[in-house]
């Protein structure tokens, strides 16, 4: 198994085989959350005026996603786990879009098959990219809104890397670079609104879920598919 860690849009045009698309903090953390609270289908979309156009043509779906952080205007919820958790979206279409997870998505056309990656279901990614046993593994961290690495999704690229090849990762010690790194803006005061600190610890309850997100393209539509992994024979 070759398995290659990249990084912002051009990486995830450059992926090929089987992809991780990793967005950490938030989108695909958000996503399993939303998910576990019966939400869906999740449709993931590259830009704001895309997610109304949907919105509109699905009827009632909830508009979830941000730009700098914050929930564009007229959206339902921002990119937020703790937000999500407290609110009514059982049985609702989420029509995604953020600044760095969905444009990965969107732009990883060589890929064979694209699934979602965060810490909260990382074991699960694990398992599922054993089970396909692809020949080509590529995981493409996507970074702060495309334009750099961050700690977070760097750190879980490596983190299923060593679990797929059998190499020790140090938890405490990631947690800690991610806390004093790109993670530390969670607990700044002006943040708060957009991107509470109990984000921070949602987005890092590593194998929360036992399922896995995979990206399927229909009809010109794309929708995220849970695939529970923990239950499977």
């Amino acid at each position: 198994m070759n398995i290659e860690i990249l990084h912002l849009l051009e990486g995830a045009r450059q992926a090929k085989g089987l992809t991780v698309i990793i967005d950490v903090f938030r989108a695909f953390s958000t996503a399993c959350y939303a998910v576990s609270k019966g939400a869906g289908p999740v449709y993931p979309v590259g830009t704001v005026e895309e997610a109304f156009m949907l919105g509109k043509s699905l009827g009632n779906a909830l508009l979830v996603g941000e730009r700098n952080e914050r929930p564009p205007e007229g959206f339902d919820y921002g990119n937020s786990p703790w937000f999500l958790m407290h609110a009514d979206i059982a049985g609702k279409a989420v029509v995604h879009t953020t600044s760095s997870g969905t444009q990965g998505i969107v732009n990883a056309l060589s890929a064979d098959e694209i699934i979602t990656g965060s810490f909260v279901n990382a074991s699960a990614i694990v398992r599922y990219i054993k089970e396909r046993n692809s020949s080509d593994v590529s995981l493409v961290c996507m970074g702060y809104a495309c334009l750099y690495p961050t700690d977070e999704d760097t750190l879980c690229a490596e983190y299923i890397r060593n679990e797929l090849t059998g190499t020790p990762s140090d938890w405490q010690e990631m947690t800690s670079r991610i806390r004093k790194g790109s993670g530390a803006r969670f607990f700044e005061k002006e943040s708060q609104t957009w991107a509470p600190k109990e984000d921070f610890d949602l987005c890092l309850d590593r194998d929360r879920f036992g399922f896995v997100l995979k990206v399927i393209r229909d009809d010109e539509r794309i929708v995220l598919e849970r695939i529970d992994i923990e239950t499977r024979v």
